[in-house]
């Protein structure tokens, strides 16, 4: 009998990708005979090379090695090797969409993910606007799965069960957790203008959050050289701040130092979804975009969200579109005792 062997395409980006880690976690607790292969850019390994047994990653970087038509065609000769017998399409988007129509043309068993682009449309718009929740991105995985033949009931929890043991092989700056201290990731930076809280009143958080817990020690986590040395800034003013961005070695070491953590300090970005893998809970800030778009980390709670009610909001599902009003009161209206009060609370709650 054919061992049955499903193929699970999402290529980016990486908070999207993150977003399947309990899903297909969940599919292959739940079918233990199921082989699972990973199709994702080669960032995304850390994340599925050690997720379960019948797990297995393939990197593909569809912007070198599979670029164009040529690229896909060369792509899908290697897929096909594999004798896959079923294909679940988690991305959705002109490149997964070639390779899935070539799987459909050669009779392969194929499904792809709806991304309610109607009622995204209808959260977003400024007038008439919708303000209801749509599918999470989990549901509209899990039920690409169901189409495929393997219902899910999803349960995670971490990818790190004992993240204690896993910290001597971070740099020796981290350091061991002392039972005193509390340790808070601040990620102040997101992709676009809409999804970022202003790096001074986010300063103004750190203030805080060292006046009242002086005990404590604050990662701050960037990418790119001119996060680091807006962070280098910040580490320069407060000794209780220790910059990572280029101390840790990829994204693997990201994780444990998240899963050590008290509590992270997000916008709606992809730290937000690293804490979630980890089980780390999340003080996360919105601006343009709504966790109502489907897009909250994995067991997140809608109380640690903070966020303020506005006639505009969302105005993007993704924050990549300019404020029409041109000054992203969402986000600057925002107080920074709005946020610390979340994360005191977090951290009053957790002992």
């Amino acid at each position: 009998m054919k061992t049955e062997h499903i193929l699970v395409i999402r290529f980016s980006a990486m908070g999207d990708v993150a977003m399947t880690v309990p899903v297909v976690y969940a599919l292959a607790k739940q079918y233990p005979e199921l082989r699972i292969t990973m199709l994702s850019k080669p960032f995304a390994r850390p994340f599925f090379e050690n997720l379960a047994p019948n797990v297995s990653f393939m990197g593909a970087d569809i912007n070198v090695e599979y670029h164009g038509i040529r690229g896909l065609n060369t792509l899908y000769r290697r897929l096909t090797a594999k004798k896959f017998t079923a294909i679940a399409d988690l991305h959705n988007v002109l490149r997964s969409s070639y390779l899935r129509m070539r799987f459909n043309f050669d009779n392969y068993k194929v499904a792809h993910i709806d991304k309610h682009r109607k009622e995204r449309k209808a959260l977003t718009r400024l007038n008439n606007k919708v303000l209801k929740p749509i599918p999470s991105a989990f549901e509209n995985y899990s039920k690409v799965f169901e189409e495929l033949g393997y219902p899910l009931n999803i349960e995670f929890s971490t990818l790190f069960p004992q993240p204690k043991i896993h910290l001597r092989s971070l740099p020796s700056i981290i350091g061991d957790k002392k039972k005193f201290q509390q340790w808070i990731g601040i990620a102040p930076f997101a992709a676009h203008e809409g999804k970022t809280y202003p790096l001074p009143l986010m300063e103004k958080v750190i203030e805080k959050i060292i006046k009242k817990y002086p005990s404590c020690r604050i990662f701050l986590f960037g990418g790119g050289q001119k996060e680091k040395a807006l962070l280098d800034n910040i580490v320069e003013k407060y000794s209780h701040c220790t910059n990572v961005a280029g101390l840790l070695k990829g994204f693997h070491q990201e994780l444990i130092l998240i899963a050590n953590l008290n509590l992270m300090v997000s916008m709606d970005s992809a730290n937000m979804h690293l804490a979630s893998l980890v089980a780390t809970p999340v003080v996360s800030i919105w601006g343009a975009t709504h966790p109502f778009a489907g897009f909250m980390g994995w067991n997140q709670r809608m109380e640690n969200t903070v966020q303020i009610d506005l006639y505009c909001r969302p105005c993007s599902i993704f924050g990549n579109k300019p404020c029409f009003r041109n000054d992203y009161i969402c986000l600057n209206r925002i107080s920074p005792d709005m946020v610390f009060s979340k994360v005191e609370s977090i951290l009053n709650n957790c002992g």
